[in-house]
This record gives C-alpha cells, sequence and structure tokens, in this order.
C-alpha cells in the first residue's frame, strides 16, 4: 500500500470537497480510537479550520485521556485546530429520566447506546451550523460497507466519509506513518456507547482482520459450506451482520408513486 500517496490523495480531497461545498473547514468527534484520531488528522493537514469535539458520556478515563493526548497533540501540531469539550452526560442521564422503563432491559441498553450516538451527531451538527464547517465522519469500509457496525443518524450521520474506503487494517498503517499516539495505536477498538470495557471485538464475535478477510471471501462469491472451523463462525458471523444492516447501507427507501394515481 502506498501509503504516504493515499493520505496526500486524501487531504486533497477534503481540501477540495470543502472548497466547493463553501465550508471552512471540518468539525470531528474525537474519541480516542485510531478512526477518529487519523481522521482529524488527515482534516488538519488540509490547513483548514478544524474542530475537534470531545463529547463525553460517563466514558471510561482511557478514552477520554487517549481522546485527550491526541487532541493536544493536534493543537501543538496544527496551528489551524481548536478544541472544545462538551460534557454529554448529563443530558444523557436526564434523557433517561424521562423516557418510560421497559421490561426488556437489554433492548434498553442497546437503544441508549444508541442514544449515545445520536445525542453526539446532534451536538456535532450544532456546532457545524454555528461554524461553517462540515462534519467528517470516522467509519472505515469494514463497519461502514461490511458489517454495518454503526448506528443510524448516529456516527452514521455526516456530511462526507474521508476514511471509508479504507479497511481497518489500513487505517492503522495509516495511523502509524502519520505519528498517531502508540495508546491509540495499541488500544483494542471500541465504540464506547456501552459505559463498559466491551471492545468491538466482544460484540461482534470476530476482530477487524477476520472481518476484512470474510467481507473479501464474500465479494469473491464464497459461501458458508465453503469453510469449516473458525473460518465458517466468522464468515456466518459477516454475513449474517451484512444482511441485517443492510438498511443502514443502502438509501433510504422511497414509496413512489405511480404517475397516473397523481393525475
Amino acid at each position: 500500500m502506498k501509503t504516504e500517496k493515499i493520505i496526500d490523495h486524501i487531504v486533497q480531497w477534503l481540501s477540495n470537497y470543502a472548497k466547493n461545498a463553501g465550508s471552512k473547514g471540518f468539525v470531528i468527534g474525537v474519541s480516542g480510537g485510531i478512526d477518529s484520531a487519523v481522521t482529524s488528522t488527515l482534516c488538519a493537514m488540509t490547513g483548514l479550520e478544524v474542530l475537534c469535539l470531545d463529547m463525553p458520556i460517563h466514558q471510561a478515563k482511557n478514552q477520554v485521556d487517549r481522546a485527550k493526548n491526541h487532541t493536544d497533540w493536534l493543537l501543538n501540531k496544527y496551528s489551524n485546530v481548536s478544541q472544545t469539550t462538551v460534557n454529554l452526560s448529563p443530558v444523557f442521564d436526564q434523557f433517561i429520566q424521562v423516557v418510560p422503563a421497559v421490561t426488556q432491559e437489554e433492548d434498553r441498553f442497546m437503544s441508549l447506546a444508541n442514544t449515545r450516538a445520536r445525542l453526539r451527531m446532534s451536538s456535532l451538527y450544532y456546532f457545524a451550523a454555528l461554524h461553517g464547517l462540515l462534519v467528517a465522519g470516522t467509519g472505515n469500509k469494514v463497519e461502514d460497507f461490511g458489517v454495518g457496525f454503526y448506528t443510524k443518524y448516529g456516527d452514521g450521520g455526516v456530511d462526507l466519509s474521508p476514511i471509508a474506503d479504507l479497511l481497518k487494517t489500513e487505517v492503522y498503517a495509516l495511523g502509524g506513518h502519520l505519528g498517531i499516539h502508540e495508546d491509540i495505536l495499541t488500544a483494542a477498538p471500541t465504540d464506547g456507547l456501552w459505559g463498559d470495557s466491551r471492545t468491538d471485538e466482544d460484540q461482534i464475535g470476530a476482530s477487524y482482520p477476520e472481518l476484512e478477510w470474510a467481507m473479501k471471501m464474500n465479494a469473491d462469491g464464497k459461501r458458508l459450506e465453503d469453510f469449516v472451523g473458525r473460518e465458517a463462525e466468522v464468515f456466518g458471523i459477516f454475513q449474517k451482520l451484512n444482511l441485517a444492516n443492510q438498511h443502514k447501507m443502502k438509501p433510504i427507501p422511497v414509496c413512489e408513486i405511480p404517475e397516473a394515481l397523481k393525475q
């Protein structure tokens, strides 16, 4: 992979898109993970205005620390970067108080996890509108187009996606080249939506390298019966999630009214 040329390509793409859109730059949520670290750095390299938004909702201290360390690094390295913290914990807690209780707690936990992502999306667009910025997405190719591992109208609600054509391992390669902090490069990927230590792999049941393999096998037309053991398990996980999350990956369905009915 021609890492440096890919970086240059993305930075130029970001610059051109923002200028054509008449935007001053970008706002991005910085979580302490590799995807937001790489994306925010690429945005900073454009020389356009970049607002890094930290939006904790009862976050684990190590996630908060990684996000702060990365933002501090960007602030020291790029004069076009600024930072704002919006503590959404009180907003989230108030939301929990006003919605009705449910009998199925696991369903409630999933719904509240997605609520965290949607509160952050609303915050990003508040600042985007306030400062004339575009919301930069942080989804990678496996998450966005493989297993749909993101929240619809949460972290999936963005204006542009700079790294969505890169696999997770490719994002890590860019991160290493860009000099992203070691604690981010070595941290287990997590969406940070549950208020505990669960990782992406805990939730999905497979690692990103395994999912990348399954994504390629699926694109090659392989079927579940072509594999045994762990490969069959991983391929089954990929197929199940890919099918279940097609509603995230396809355009919103529109009910088209026959012209004869409109006359």
